[in-house]
């Protein structure tokens, strides 16, 4: 094989793996793109039942409240205190734990869609050369 011949040999592979380099880049990207939408919605989901469950809650210790107006016993004066620190503790812990999963799943579809961008620009730059 002459010199000519084993360059366009060669610059012929490298094509093809830039090409499958690419093809595979976006492929994984695409898979990514369709996990992180579907935690997403999963977050999104949780998101919302700690909201609802916080409604809950917030009724409960409103009738608790009213309960205790009512009856101050000892024993239910206890188990109201316990409750609404149950609520105050759990929840609002809960709720930050989402915001942060939020937050990190902004960052890494943020940063999936910059990749997959510069993918596009760098494989249109090619093309035109």
């Amino acid at each position: 094989m002459d010199r000519d011949s084993a360059d366009a040999s060669s610059s012929t592979a490298a094509g093809g793996h830039v090409g499958s380099g690419e093809a595979m880049g976006r492929g994984l990207s695409t898979m990514l793109e369709s996990i992180i939408k579907e935690f997403d919605s999963k977050a999104n989901d949780a998101f919302n039942s700690q909201d609802q469950l916080s409604g809950s809650l917030d009724r409960l210790v409103q009738e608790l409240d009213q309960l205790q107006e009512n009856a101050p016993l000892l024993f239910i004066v206890q188990h109201a205190s316990r409750i609404s620190s149950v609520k105050l503790m759990e929840v609002s812990s809960m709720n930050l734990v989402l915001k942060s999963i939020q937050r990190r799943i902004d960052s890494i579809h943020h940063t999936l869609s910059t990749t997959n961008n510069v993918i596009i620009q760098d494989k249109a730059v090619s093309e035109t050369t």
